[in-house]
């Protein structure tokens, strides 16, 4: 049975396109090319997940903080700063980050334009401000939303302050996106209702475990199942 007049606000990244794969792709690249004496991959990974962590706490998100990680993480490695040899191979590997395209996620345009025929649409994603609305000018899916908002971060009072923001009713405003730790868990805990639909590249640091018994998340596998439920 489809809700009718509710209002639908959506992630971006790794929702309407993909966006951890690219980045999953570089650090392949980095963990390949650091070529430690005597730590494997999976151990290498976890020093730079570890770096990340902090490096997002203290500048956000996006491809700069990348950056900066995978510096960090040869200074944690090797026990001194990133040679300047270094840094420019690093940005070598991370340059297919920095271009004006996106790959939208199979049927999103589609089901956008359909879903606005009946709802309000929003898009409310976190990141760096400049590098995100580059993606969303290069996805040419902004004519679908009423309003897009840029944040630093995607927490409870973020999403009460939208809410407010919007004038939006918690109860007939549905938040939908990839993240259980972004986008799931603290749209429910302000009292909005959640659309979870998995990425199989969801960065690690988005994960978070969801309550299988919580009837206010409906779990899709595919973007364009929204059409059978809205």
């Amino acid at each position: 049975m489809r809700h009718s007049s509710q209002t639908l606000v959506f992630d971006a990244d790794d929702t309407l396109w993909e966006n951890n794969v690219l980045f999953e792709r570089v650090i392949d690249d980095f963990l390949g090319w650091l070529r430690h004496p005597s730590l494997d991959r999976t151990q290498l990974r976890a020093v730079l997940d570890d770096v990340q962590a902090a490096n997002a706490i203290a500048h956000g998100y996006g491809s700069r903080m990348l950056l900066r990680s995978l510096a960090d993480c040869v200074e944690r490695l090797n026990g001194r700063p990133a040679t300047v040899e270094e840094r420019a191979e690093i940005a070598d590997l991370a340059a297919v980050l920095v271009h004006n395209r996106v790959e939208l996620i199979a049927d999103v345009a589609e089901t956008l334009a359909d879903l606005g025929t009946r709802h309000t649409l929003l898009m409310l994603t976190k990141g760096d401000r400049d590098e995100q609305q580059r993606k969303i000018d290069a996805s040419e899916l902004v004519h679908h939303f009423r309003a897009v908002e840029i944040v630093q971060e995607k927490d409870n009072r973020t999403y009460q302050e939208f809410l407010a923001a919007h004038g939006l009713a918690p109860g007939s405003s549905w938040m939908i996106g990839n993240s259980p730790k972004s986008d799931i868990l603290p749209a429910r805990q302000v009292g909005m209702r959640a659309v979870f639909i998995p990425n199989d590249h969801t960065w690690a640091l988005e994960h978070s475990e969801l309550d299988p018994a919580d009837a206010g998340v409906l779990h899709l596998t595919s973007f364009r199942q929204l059409l059978d439920h809205f």
